[in-house]
């Protein structure tokens, strides 16, 4: 059985209309979630396999608030096998399941001085630096798709107004993607910074561009977790970035499950 008919057994009653894509410091959303469903990526042909730590295998279904929703608990990377199309599948799967908004999370580096560390940002727009797309080896004229409002106007707003009603900082900006896995020199820093970026990060963007390839209507946050090379004297790792996101993940899935259970 294929990872669609399994998955459309399993969620027949519950139907799933938002899709959520966990990156590294949001785990915590999990725990919003009412009387889930747990199935480990191993028993879903096409998932992916996540290599990296802060980035679990599985899929949750179930409720937060009185919204169905389907959680991707860790996500491909191009980074870890130089493919850019390794959330196709999944995100189809969740599509053909009724998803019609995808939510994204990431951890990120900040590109300014006034959002620093353990803050939160409302993604706008982004840069595809590393100029790759999910949608390369896909047949037909519908990969030409339009990137304008990539990140739903309506559902950013949304979002600003529920964070200024707890009283969280929500920062926006364009996030800018390089394909890593090294972290970025400073020199590419300052020229992100040239280019109007407010923040980088090794994700997200190949699966706004599948979503909106797909039709959904895409809201993404990053948190952020340091400052980019050269604008602050901390050594950038992999488990600097985990500590930084595991310190804020209480506060961030919070205001997530409450943007996640408000929305249209």
């Amino acid at each position: 059985m294929n990872a669609l008919d399994f998955l459309t057994d399993r969620a027949a009653k519950l139907q799933p209309r938002i899709a959520v894509v966990l990156g590294s410091g949001w785990a915590g959303l999990t725990e919003h979630i009412s009387n889930p469903v747990q199935i480990p990526y191993v028993e879903l042909n096409g998932f992916p396999q996540p290599s990296v730590d802060g980035h679990g295998g599985t899929l949750w279904l179930g409720h937060i608030g009185s919204q169905p929703v389907a959680v991707m608990s860790g996500r491909s990377h191009g980074y870890e096998t130089g493919a850019v199309d390794g959330m196709v599948w999944p995100l189809q799967v969740l599509k053909a399941l009724g998803c019609h908004t995808l939510v994204q999370t990431n951890a990120a580096g900040s590109l300014r001085a006034d959002m620093p560390p353990q803050s939160l940002m409302l993604i706008t727009d982004h840069l595809n630096l590393a100029q790759r797309s999910p949608l390369e080896a896909l047949p037909g004229n519908d990969r030409f798709v339009s990137m304008v409002n990539a990140y739903d106007q309506e559902l950013n707003r949304l979002a600003a107004l529920i964070a200024l009603a707890q009283g969280t900082t929500l920062f926006e900006g364009v996030y800018a993607w390089f394909l890593g896995p090294q972290f970025e020199t400073p020199a590419e820093i300052r020229m992100a910074q040239l280019l109007g970026a407010d923040a980088v990060g090794m994700s997200t963007v190949p699966e706004t561009i599948l979503a909106r390839h797909l039709g959904l209507r895409v809201l993404a946050l990053s948190f952020i977790t340091n400052l980019g090379a050269g604008l602050s004297n901390e050594q950038l790792s992999h488990a600097h970035t985990l500590s930084q996101a595991q310190q804020g993940s209480a506060q961030a899935s919070c205001l997530l499950a409450d943007i996640i259970a408000a929305l249209p």
